[in-house]
């Protein structure tokens, strides 16, 4: 919050920087963070560029490095599964709302390891199930496979999971 409120004037209208204020600290911006053109392109806008020196200082951050849209998309998807335990469906989401194109969002969920991504869909699982204290086993297996597809996992893969466990339990 104070670093928003810093970006304000006294009158709470947002500062207007020049072309070479917006430069350096966009520059900070996606340094501090892998960011989408998308995340940066509004930032921008924000700070009251206009749309032709948004986009001289969107093709800069590409050509010295600081904006790559592949290493964004990979970083994301990465990032949303291994530390939020999210699937695929919700990283895919996720990434169209940043205005990833397709083919990277394809390319970046390959990046994710199968045999990974049933283990943490297994673990979910486990560990929602013993939160549960239902014991009607249809009930069961409704509420663990709603949870398992709000987490954004393939409903296939949610039923066959969820068959596996419950047979080994």
């Amino acid at each position: 919050m104070r670093y928003f409120s810093a970006l304000k004037n006294e009158n709470n209208k947002p500062k207007i920087f020049s072309r070479e204020q917006a430069k350096l600290k966009v520059e900070s911006y996606c340094a501090y963070q892998e960011r989408s053109q998308y995340e940066v392109r509004n930032k921008l806008y924000e700070w009251g560029l206009h749309q032709k020196d948004v986009e001289e200082i969107i093709s800069e951050l590409i050509d010295q490095n600081f904006l790559n849209e592949e290493r964004f998309s990979k970083a994301y998807t990465l990032g949303k599964f291994r530390i939020k335990g999210w699937g695929r469906m919700k990283i895919k989401q996720g990434l169209k709302l940043k205005q990833v194109p397709d083919k990277m969002i394809q390319k970046a969920l390959k990046s994710i390891d199968e045999d990974d991504y049933l283990l943490c869909l297994r673990q979910i699982l486990e560990k929602k199930s013993n939160l549960l204290t239902e014991k009607d086993s249809f009930k069961r297996r409704y509420l663990l496979s709603r949870y398992a597809a709000s987490k954004g996992y393939e409903s296939d893969l949610i039923a066959d999971q969820i068959t596996e466990f419950l047979v080994s339990d």
